[in-house]
């Protein structure tokens, strides 16, 4: 999969109507009926989504400024999710329309030696393209967990592989896991042994970020899966 922006950048506009066409079917009563995510209504899941494109243009003004502009300021994204959840349908989908627009005009602005910059991120320094990822990651994530008939198997193909490649590399402590994405030539080791666990690539992405409970997915030897570790 290509790191270019402007081609990560189309993917992310492709995504993101994607979302749109979900949430104009949404009225307020549906807006308010739970999401997929513990404690949170599609009503949250859509202000984070929105705030995150906020967060995501804060970084892309570092890149083209040099100054710092923190993604959120401490706590502001809690609050802004708080405050924002409970809004009408029509104002979460103005809300979601326009955080996107001026994401994308703020990519637009940017130069390559730009998205070359490297962003002094506490605990994670980054190139700024990397942004783009992060938020075409967030899109297609929460998008299934607007529980509203958009799955992990409407994801493309490469994203499912991106993202279980990511979160694979990212897995810390967790018992000896081989994840083999059919297709893909490959497995994908957590640890030293430990059961196989097959299936596409975005099956198995959604099932060891949470979003599946793993219909589909086989073990071998035989038995049941295994807990995923915990994902965020």
């Amino acid at each position: 999969m290509s790191t270019d922006p402007l081609s990560l950048m189309a993917e992310v506009n492709r995504a993101t109507e994607r979302l749109i066409a979900t949430a104009e079917g949404f009225d307020d009563a549906a807006v308010a009926a739970p999401s997929a995510l513990p404690g949170w209504t599609r009503g949250h899941v859509l202000a984070h989504v929105a705030r995150n494109a906020d967060g995501m243009r804060n970084l892309l003004t570092w890149a083209r400024t040099g100054v710092v502009t923190p993604q959120y300021q401490p706590g502001q994204r809690e609050a802004d999710i708080a405050a924002d959840a409970d809004r009408p349908a029509a104002v979460h989908l103005a809300d979601i329309r326009e955080s996107a627009l001026a994401y994308a005009a703020a990519a637009d602005a940017l130069t390559p030696e730009q998205w070359a910059t490297i962003l002094d991120i506490p605990g994670q320094p980054q190139a700024a393209v990397f942004g783009v990822w992060r938020r075409l990651r967030e899109v297609e994530v929460h998008h299934v967990d607007l529980a509203a008939g958009y799955g992990h198997d409407d994801w493309p193909d490469w994203f499912g592989h991106r993202l279980l490649h990511e979160v694979t590399s990212g897995l810390g402590d967790t018992p000896p896991l081989v994840l083999r994405p059919l297709g893909a030539g490959h497995p994908l080791e957590v640890g030293t042994g430990g059961p196989v666990v097959s299936g596409s690539a975005c099956a198995l992405a959604a099932w060891v970020t949470g979003r599946s409970d793993g219909a589909g997915l086989t073990v071998s030897p035989d038995g049941p899966l295994p807990t995923p570790p915990a994902w965020i």
